[in-house]
């Protein structure tokens, strides 16, 4: 381990060859210490001995690039969490390190990078919680907060499941209109009663942010549930 100013002082030779010999020591072993060297050129090597980092002189000469963790007690060389991959342009396209749990559980990230196992599966786990129907979700009675022929959204975040009991419709069927303009002018009939003088079970899933009604123009309800 060796350190030098890079300055061959005139000296006499004996003192001019242990310098020499000592600017090349500094070579050979990448001018190691346990602090930065004191003389510092763009591009050089340093190896940090404190903390086992092999570090390159920023072309600026103005600050320490990390380039990789030297382990010494197995005689490995180790990347650096949180490297980059970059393509010969230098633009990044991937990632070799540890991202945030939120990251991987919301699926927003599009780095490409490693993920552990215990990662995959609490995103999987995230995703089923955040979108599969019923999880996390309760039956609720909104008999007494709907009005047939009225539109309704869905704004809970996640599909919700709608269960009706229709009353007797008259000559005229009942049924549950589904769509995603406000108006509904793009509604899709999912369920219909067309047993219009009996009393009759309607049900549909409403995805999120999507608009229903039911559609009763004699008849009426006497149950609503939603699975929300």
């Amino acid at each position: 381990m060796a350190q030098h100013d890079y300055n061959i002082a005139n000296q006499t030779a004996a003192n001019a060859r242990t310098d020499i010999n000592n600017v090349l020591s500094a070579i050979a072993t990448n001018n190691s210490g346990s602090s930065a060297p004191s003389t510092t050129f763009a591009n050089m090597w340093w190896y940090d001995t404190s903390n086992n980092i092999l570090k390159i002189r920023a072309e600026g000469n103005d600050a320490w690039i990390s380039v990789a963790y030297l382990d010494q007690t197995g005689d490995n060389f180790r990347i650096l969490d949180d490297t980059q991959v970059v393509n010969t342009s230098g633009s990044q396209t991937g990632l070799l390190g540890d991202q945030a749990t939120a990251t991987w559980q919301t699926g927003t990230g599009t780095t490409e990078s490693l993920v552990s196992p215990a990662k995959v599966a609490a995103s999987a786990t995230e995703v089923v919680a955040d979108y599969a129907l019923g999880v996390g979700q309760t039956w609720q009675n909104m008999t007494s907060s709907r009005v047939k022929n009225t539109i309704y959204q869905n704004t809970t975040g996640r599909p919700i499941y709608i269960a009706l009991t229709t009353s007797a419709g008259g000559n005229s069927s009942n049924s549950i209109d589904v769509g995603q303009q406000s108006n509904l002018s793009d509604a899709i009939q999912v369920d219909v009663d067309r047993d219009n003088d009996l009393n009759f079970g309607l049900q549909t899933i409403v995805p999120n942010n999507y608009y229903y009604r039911l559609v009763a123009p004699n008849g009426g309800f006497s149950v609503w549930a939603e699975l929300r």
